[in-house]
């Protein structure tokens, strides 16, 4: 079965992991959705993330960060851009999440960004998702 949005599909699949609190979750892999991963981990929202080679597009694993009471770390996981409606923003309208609590996850010219790297650059882009 084809996947509409591969992005958001990821962003479930973490999101309903978190809410199992399953250690680990697999997701097709893709160049994007390892760079958003990569970000997710840089940020502390994930312990690790590895690249599983099977023989088609290959795998990523997602190992899930849990605090010492193994409540999930990440509490809030939403896509902002969908493929019917991309959201853009400039570089004056790059959101905070939460007060700054939360990362968003900027696609720039640079690559993919959080929102304090798309700032401090001064770059805007496609909003992907927000993480909190």
């Amino acid at each position: 079965m084809s996947v509409s949005d591969p992005i958001a599909d990821m962003l479930t699949c973490i999101r309903n992991a978190a809410a199992a609190r399953h250690r680990r979750v697999d997701v097709p892999a893709s160049r994007i959705k390892s760079e958003i991963a990569s970000v997710l981990l840089r940020e502390n929202y994930l312990q690790n993330v590895k690249r599983i080679d099977d023989k088609k597009q290959g795998l990523l694993r997602i190992y899930l960060r849990y605090d010492s009471d193994e409540k999930s770390i990440i509490s809030g996981l939403t896509r902002v851009s969908k493929p019917g409606r991309r959201i853009y923003v400039n570089r004056h309208e790059v959101p905070r999440v939460q007060n700054g609590i939360g990362t968003a996850i900027v696609s720039t010219s640079q690559g993919i960004l959080t929102d304090k790297e798309a700032r401090q650059r001064g770059l805007g882009g496609e909003l992907v998702c927000m993480v909190w």
